[in-house]
């Protein structure tokens, strides 16, 4: 059978999406702060709607309930439906870390029993990878699991999962061997979050939301068949999700659907341009400047998104090359909030309503630095690109070769049946 051309796929969506999906009110990727339980209840609805409509999953294979449809296609899809109300929301995590993850490494039973269920809206998946006591030392788990015959006993504790109050599932990284350096000794588990022994916290941020949380793990079990890859083998699993965070997040996924995550990629009007004509600055020379300098290094992005995510399909750079998006991605985020501080001054903390664009910027400068820490700080992403891309020597590490259970941790080694 012949694969639909991208232009025949493109007029097919259009008139799609004109019968089908509302037109979007600007908010459709904001979680609403007051009750997320229905936000993303409507974030299901719409992407059953696609799934209805044949427009789910556009690049996913055939197979798992996916279209089986070209990069292209997907990205004529995005360009289409900018101006429509979509569950863009499921982006990040859902599709273009874990799903991805579960699409390379998940078993066919895994694979089948979960990603079509995903991509009908059924299910929503968080990762649970950082700990309170790890910080950027993703390998430092503490998190344990124990096998005992079919299954494995987890305890432990995770946190800035977001929204796991609302999700079913997720990818969770759990120490199942001690005696081995820390890398060598980690296993990722699929985990189901609504069952006994997990118990979820909001974690309430400085403008209200609770988007974050953090769980705590009794005596949950696992089944071994929810082993995510092999046994011991969880970092080579949890690296390639992070390389899928980092390819979502900075606009190079090919499992995402939907506008991209900065709306002025595919030609809506950027938001700080929104903000000058909400406080009527679109005349005022200091504040034009001001937005359009952060608009030239969108359009710089955007180039460096479209150039890496080429290279990568051509294999002319290797995959960590993703850090050089994510990196570029928190650094332009970061420098929108300070860019809207400066024009919107007190509008943006006071202005009249929570749904006006001066407020929408000033809640994200209160979370700017969030983008800058998620799927690896941008350390991370700078020793990953000298030490990856640039050949430079790796950074020293001091426990790197010693099993785990004898790494010194506050003055006293870290042995596997400590509960504290």
């Amino acid at each position: 059978m012949t694969q639909e051309t991208v232009e025949q796929f493109r007029l097919r969506a259009r008139s799609w999406l004109s019968i089908n999906l509302p037109h979007d009110s600007g908010n459709s990727g904001r979680t609403n702060h007051d009750n997320p339980t229905d936000y993303f209840n409507r974030m299901r609805e719409l992407q059953r709607i696609l799934w209805d409509g044949g427009f789910a999953g556009i690049a996913w294979p055939t197979q798992y309930g996916g279209q089986g449809l070209s990069p292209q296609h997907q990205n004529v899809f995005t360009e289409e439906c900018a101006n429509y109300e979509m569950p863009i929301s499921l982006n990040v995590p859902t599709f273009g870390i874990l799903a991805a993850t579960l699409l390379e490494f998940g078993t066919e039973d895994q694979k089948m029993r979960h990603i079509p269920r995903i991509l009908r809206g059924e299910e929503l998946w968080v990762q649970f990878l950082s700990e309170p006591t790890g910080g950027s030392d993703l390998a430092g788990c503490l998190t344990r699991a124990d096998r005992d015959g079919d299954i494995f006993i987890m305890n432990g504790s995770k946190i800035w999962s977001s929204s796991a109050m609302v999700s079913d599932y997720a990818m969770c990284l759990a120490r199942t061997n001690w005696d081995v350096p820390k890398h060598r000794g980690l296993t990722m588990f699929i985990v189901k979050i609504h069952q006994p022994g997990i118990q979820i916290e909001p974690i309430r941020m400085t403008h209200g939301a609770t988007e974050f949380c953090q769980e705590f793990f009794d005596d949950v079990v696992i089944p071994a068949s929810d082993v995510v890859g092999e046994i011991d083998d969880g970092w080579n699993v949890a690296s390639r999700l992070l390389l899928h965070e980092r390819y979502a997040v900075g606009g190079a996924s090919i499992y995402t659907s939907g506008p991209a995550m900065t709306r002025e990629a595919v030609g809506l009007e950027p938001p700080l341009i929104r903000l000058l004509r909400d406080l009527d600055l679109i005349d005022d020379p200091i504040s034009r400047q001001l937005a359009i300098g952060h608009h030239v290094e969108n359009i710089a992005h955007q180039c460096l998104v479209k150039r890496v995510s080429q290279a990568m399909a051509a294999g002319a750079m290797p995959p960590p090359a993703g850090s050089l998006l994510k990196l570029s991605h928190a650094l332009l985020e970061i420098d929108k909030a300070r860019v809207a501080l400066e024009i919107g001054g007190s509008e943006t903390v006071v202005g009249s309503g929570s749904d006006s664009i001066a407020r929408q910027l000033g809640d994200g400068s209160l979370t700017r630095q969030a983008i800058s820490l998620g799927g690896g700080s941008n350390e991370i992403q700078r020793n990953i690109i000298s030490e990856r891309l640039m050949g430079m020597p790796r950074e020293w590490s001091g426990d790197a070769d010693i099993a785990y259970r004898d790494v010194r941790r506050n003055n006293m080694p870290v042995r596997p049946n400590q509960t504290s």
